[in-house]
């Protein structure tokens, strides 16, 4: 496919596909790179029975890889900026959601709430999601905790599970589990309430806007949110090796690239140990010279006094000082 840029009208000039260059990033990672390609193999491949995908071994393969790859890499994936329906398609694409997120009818949220509630992890997670992405009017934020960073990881962490998030559509930033609160009978309001944890929510909203805006990002609490120098260099690096192609589910594979040699060049020549410490280093002569002087009034007196009571070291230093 030819290469992709987009045109914003509004500034007259190009803009760089943030998205293109988080998958490009990835695959120049080693370990993003390994899980990515898993999770996606995982969530494509059909099953021997009834030719669809199997589930349970991509929400499994996806947590592997939101939980072990930095959020350095996988908030880049997930939350790049967008301004045009193919960069938005890509970006929800990330999470194969044929497999991972869509069914034919949508269940009810009661319903999956119920089964994560009885699962402890995604109990966990989703009490961990409400926490840190709670709303508040009187935050300027718009979040209680009052930290963006926490309140995506939160979001990835949900990821893989019974009320997997994702992007409704690629014409929006809208974010939803894939239920419905239709048929929840007198439980509607709890229904209404959770789904609304997604899409009604000023905290998650304005952490999924501040992504795109650096002067508005926040840390997480765990680590920082602000690409590390190693990611920023790798990123610029595959930008110029690779062309920008739109990347669908049926070529996604075809960007996942070996890097090992890369890792290799990175770990050549570089040492833990301060120069001082290495065990081949050459003494100053003045130390050399300072203890060819001591040897030397050692000998002389043995030769002197027979041998007899050594003198102590001060004694032989004060001698050659003098």
């Amino acid at each position: 496919m030819p290469a992709y840029h987009y045109h914003d009208s509004d500034v007259g000039m190009t803009t760089v596909n943030r998205c293109l260059d988080a998958a490009k990033a990835c695959n120049v990672d080693d370990l993003c790179q390994k899980l990515r390609t898993e999770y996606v193999s995982a969530c494509i491949k059909p099953t021997a029975k009834s030719g669809l995908c199997n589930r349970p071994k991509c929400n499994k393969a996806l947590r592997r890889f939101f939980d072990r790859v930095p959020a350095d890499y996988t908030h880049e994936l997930l939350f790049c900026p967008c301004t045009d329906t193919a960069c938005a398609e890509r970006r929800r694409q990330t999470i194969v959601p044929s497999c991972s997120y869509e069914s034919v009818e949508k269940p009810s949220c009661i319903t999956q709430m119920r089964i994560c509630k009885a699962d402890y992890v995604c109990r966990s997670r989703l009490a961990q999601f409400q926490y840190d992405c709670e709303p508040s009017e009187t935050s300027a934020s718009g979040c209680k905790q009052r930290n963006y960073g926490a309140c995506l990881l939160a979001y990835t962490g949900l990821i893989g599970s019974t009320i997997t998030p994702n992007y409704v559509d690629n014409s929006t930033s809208s974010v939803a589990p894939w239920c419905s609160c239709s048929a929840s009978g007198s439980r509607r309001k709890e229904c209404d309430d959770f789904l609304a944890y997604f899409t009604d929510n000023i905290c998650l909203w304005n952490a999924l806007m501040a992504f795109g805006s650096e002067s508005d990002q926040q840390p997480t609490l765990s680590q920082s949110s602000t690409p590390s120098p190693g990611h920023s260099s790798r990123e610029n690096k595959s930008s110029t090796s690779q062309p920008e192609t739109i990347e669908t589910m049926g070529s996604i594979l075809d960007t996942i690239i070996p890097t090992q040699a890369m890792g290799n060049e990175l770990l050549v020549g570089q040492s833990t140990l301060p120069s001082n410490s290495l065990p081949n280093s050459v003494s100053p002569p003045s130390v050399k010279l300072q203890a060819a002087f001591s040897l030397l009034s050692l000998l002389l007196h043995l030769l002197t006094n027979g041998l007899g009571p050594v003198p102590p070291a001060s004694v032989i230093a004060h001698s050659v000082g003098d």
